[in-house]
């Protein structure tokens, strides 16, 4: 068991696994000058594994699919210690536009039964009597992908910490190792640390070869003349550029997003807002008449394959970083894989694959 644990970030995985270990009995520090922020405060918050999947990433949707396994007792749990954190088990669809985006919508349901996933086809008329004003030809529907409200998950995991003891230190770390966090402002001693700092873990460690990739995206709300949004989460790649509506409570509907190398660039762009707007248009065309309320971009934290860094890079120091697109998903199994570890029991078998030295760092 260890005494004294730090965990460097305060984005969904750090609060989940402050929370988790707190839960279990350690003693936690939170350093994050801005818990609950960042990319996760804009994060569209679908937990989809599934309509993510591609051919050769099977390790990847592995590892999402068990933690996704993991959302429902995850979300019950943060429910009674830090709130409910909005988990909707409505699905996802995803739809094809015109012919050609009918014929990849093809490959991609091929594949998903060939590895065993449920998905059903439906024609374009099919797919308006479910979601009353999207725009297709044909589209996939996927019950079994969930979706979250990023928001109250980060507001709830930061409750249910806070009840479990844990502590926040207002503070960034410029430098880890063993036993030990170095600070702006000084050094926290511990007996165990976890990189939890995002797009901003590389600097902690060499072994973590993240990068940053930026995100924007829109926060729209319907109003009196307009549709109200869809029930489900709705996808579709439009003039090759994806684009996601996942709705919220209250007529709220967030858009997303897109996806590019701009360093830590945080600016939200006329090019984005644009792009998003037009493609999002061409989907839910009622959404022309949303009131805009809100544009924000924040920074995946990319690895260079599609799997994140999970688990120990030295003796007591961790990872729990890179979790690119699939952060919010991610999470339960993450912070159950660190506090096996901390327990000395052994992790979620599908957690192997995401080794922090798989590619060779040191």
């Amino acid at each position: 068991m260890v005494n004294q644990l730090a965990v460097v970030g305060g984005g969904v995985i750090g609060l989940s696994v402050a929370w988790r270990a707190a839960a279990a009995g350690h003693r936690v520090t939170v350093l994050d000058p801005s818990p609950g922020r960042g990319a996760s405060w804009v994060a569209g918050g679908m937990l989809a594994p599934i309509t993510e999947a591609w051919p050769g990433e099977e390790a990847a949707l592995s590892l999402g699919e068990e933690s996704l396994r993991r959302w429902p007792e995850f979300a019950a749990a943060l429910s009674a210690d830090g709130g409910d954190p909005g988990l909707s088990t409505a699905g996802t669809v995803v739809v094809a536009l015109d012919r050609g985006d009918a014929d990849q919508l093809g490959v991609l349901a091929e594949y998903l039964r060939s590895v065993g996933r449920e998905v059903e086809s439906v024609a374009g008329r099919r797919l308006r009597s479910l979601e009353p004003g999207v725009n297709g030809v044909r589209a996939l529907l996927v019950p079994g992908d969930l979706a979250v409200d990023n928001r109250r998950l980060l507001r709830s995991l930061h409750a249910a910490a806070i009840r479990h003891g844990v502590k926040f230190v207002d503070d960034d770390a410029i430098d880890v190792g063993p036993g030990r966090v170095r600070t702006v402002s000084g050094e926290l001693n511990c007996d165990a640390v976890v990189i939890a700092a995002g797009a901003r873990s590389g600097r902690l460690h060499q072994a973590l070869a993240v990068r940053p990739l930026k995100g924007e995206i829109l926060r729209l709300r319907a109003r009196r003349t307009s549709l109200p949004p869809p029930s489900r989460t709705v996808r579709a790649v439009v003039e090759g550029r994806p684009v996601y509506l996942v709705p919220r409570a209250g007529g709220e509907l967030v858009l997303g997003a897109t996806q590019y190398e701009a360093g830590f660039d945080e600016t939200v762009g006329a090019r984005g807002v644009r792009e998003l707007l037009e493609g999002a248009a061409r989907l839910f065309p009622s959404i022309d008449e949303y009131e805009l309320v809100e544009t924000a971009a924040g920074f995946r934290a990319a690895s260079v394959d599609a799997l994140p860094f999970i688990g120990e890079l030295d003796e007591g120091v961790y990872a729990a970083t890179g979790h690119h697109r699939n952060g919010l998903l991610m999470a339960p199994v993450t912070a159950d894989a660190i506090v096996a570890w901390l327990d000395g029991e052994a992790p979620p078998e599908q957690v192997v694959a995401a080794d922090p030295h798989r590619l060779g760092g040191k």
